[in-house]
């Protein structure tokens, strides 16, 4: 029996020094990194700047596979029921916090992937077109108060942050106004700028050219501090919602059971390339702020995004169009 109980010891001994020798050599082959949106969006081209400056850390290649459809969750599905080996990792954004609320069934199980980082958080503007009579945020206010049920609003659809960012605000200010949905956000905000639709929320990604080219005008930022792109705009806490805010935000989830020793090699390598001058700069120009956050930090910010969305769409009666 003694014998048998130091031949059981050794192998145990064994085998946790061949899981700490497999966990150092990570990664031995390729990363994935799942985008559940298509190529082209704002997430897709922050996910294609940390893929490749991730990809240099850990001396591999981060290979980005996108995933589209119904606002996120195939890819997010695909990702949660990967292996937990750390060769998979989704980039995800907002949708991830809505899609519980508006989906009668998800894809995958809610604990189904862990919190590895807060990537980036994406302040949204309210545009207008250029020719609007409407010249501030506060004109936009008074004019839905003075016109209940006639003015309306644009949104790339039911679950996207531009129309719960724009709910939220009808919400606190008691506002009756008239979505109008679209198939995305492009169209969108071509019709605001036609005057087809009287505003949006907008991501400043996708509106700043037509800004600063003098096609649309934008009203207020839905962060609580004005963008360093847009410092002349500001704030919708600051002028017409004291404590509104509301963010398109990117982070890095894996499959729930990841050895610990591989998402913190995962993790520090990600914190260590957001604070890369070039890396800040390219996010920056597109006016988002990096965040890099610690896995319980993110865990904490997912909580309060969850609930912050489920109260709104309980509130607004909101459904996928």
């Amino acid at each position: 029996m003694k014998n048998f109980i130091k031949g059981l010891l050794a192998a145990c001994a064994c085998a946790a020094v061949f899981a700490h020798a497999a966990h150092a050599a990570y990664p031995e082959r390729p990363i994935t990194l799942v985008v559940p949106y298509a190529p082209g969006g704002s997430a897709d081209a922050l996910a294609r700047v940390l893929a490749v400056r991730v990809g240099v850390k850990l001396g591999t290649s981060v290979i980005v596979d996108n995933r589209p459809g119904a606002s996120g969750t195939i890819g997010a599905g695909f990702a949660a029921k990967a292996a937990p080996d750390g060769y998979t990792v989704l980039y995800d954004a907002t949708p991830y916090s809505i899609n519980p609320h508006l989906f009668p069934r998800m894809p995958y199980a809610g604990n189904a992937l862990q919190p590895l980082a807060l990537v980036a958080l994406a302040p949204n503007i309210v545009i207008v077109r250029a020719e609007s009579p409407v010249r501030t945020i506060k004109d936009l206010v008074d004019k839905a108060r003075a016109e209940p049920g006639k003015m309306n609003y644009a949104s790339g659809g039911g679950g996207t942050v531009q129309r719960l960012a724009a709910e939220l605000l009808r919400q606190r200010l008691g506002l009756d106004m008239v979505h109008v949905g679209y198939k995305s956000g492009g169209p969108a905000i071509v019709d605001v700028m036609g005057g087809q639709v009287d505003f949006m929320f907008s991501t400043i990604a996708a509106s700043y050219p037509l800004v600063s080219s003098g096609k649309l005008r934008a009203l207020a930022v839905s962060s609580p501090q004005r963008s360093p792109r847009l410092p002349e705009v500001p704030t919708l806490g600051e002028t017409v919602a004291p404590g509104y805010e509301a963010y398109e935000w990117n982070g890095l989830l894996v499959p729930a059971g990841t050895p610990a020793p591989i998402a913190d090699k995962l993790h520090k390598a990600v914190i260590e390339v957001l604070k890369e001058e070039e890396v800040k700069r390219r996010f920056v120009d597109v006016g988002v702020q990096p965040v890099g956050s610690t896995p319980a930090e993110f865990a904490d910010f997912l909580k309060k995004e969850d609930a912050k969305w489920a109260e709104v769409i309980r509130k607004g009666n909101i459904k996928l169009d």
